[in-house]
């Protein structure tokens, strides 16, 4: 088995009694972390939209491919895993960024947004002893068109929430495939 092909839960690590499943459960199991919440946020969009297409790439330009429109997702929450109490305020980066290629090893001269449209990913729960990030209906979800941002928010480097509701209405997850469709149809 080639590893860079995708694992499956029963891969042995050799030399060892662990399997796949022991490493993911020991490694990506808390989901209130920043970086896991965004990989899972993705995972949650591409299952939604019916656009997961292999193994996730790290550091590509967008996060997911969906019928040759690059969609970049975002994600937050008021509870972090590091929670103290306070809600945490609810930004999302947009900043312009290089784009890295894998073929050169090299990043392109121009920082641009790459994606045509963004999908921003809220963990709206606030009650520390209900926050379930499996649970799709404390999600909401904002789909905006890049040339949107482009238009309002050109050079910001993050949108904090009340900005990014004067260009997007919150949907639930089960509303998320029609919203991104209506987008798309709209670029």
């Amino acid at each position: 088995m080639e590893y860079n092909k995708g694992l499956s839960p029963e891969d042995k690590i050799i030399g060892t009694d662990q399997t796949v499943a022991d490493f993911w459960k020991w490694g990506f199991s808390n989901l209130l972390t920043n970086s896991l919440r965004g990989i899972y946020a993705e995972f949650l969009v591409g299952v939604a939209i019916e656009a997961l297409n292999g193994s996730r790439v790290e550091w590509d330009a967008f996060d997911i491919d969906y019928n040759g429109i690059k969609i970049e997702v975002k994600s937050s929450a008021y509870i972090q895993a590091w929670y103290n109490g306070n809600h945490s305020k609810i930004s999302f980066g947009i900043a312009e960024k290089k784009e890295y290629d894998y073929a050169t090893n090299k990043y392109s001269a121009i920082a641009q947004r790459h994606a045509q449209v963004y999908v921003f990913c809220l963990l709206k729960e606030k009650d520390r002893d209900r926050i379930n990030p499996l649970d799709t209906r404390q999600w909401e979800f904002y789909v905006v068109a890049t040339k949107d941002l482009n238009h309002f928010y050109p050079q910001q480097k993050s949108i904090v929430l009340s900005s990014l509701q004067k260009i997007a209405k919150p949907i639930r997850y089960d509303e998320l495939k029609f919203e991104m469709d209506r987008v798309i149809d709209n670029l």
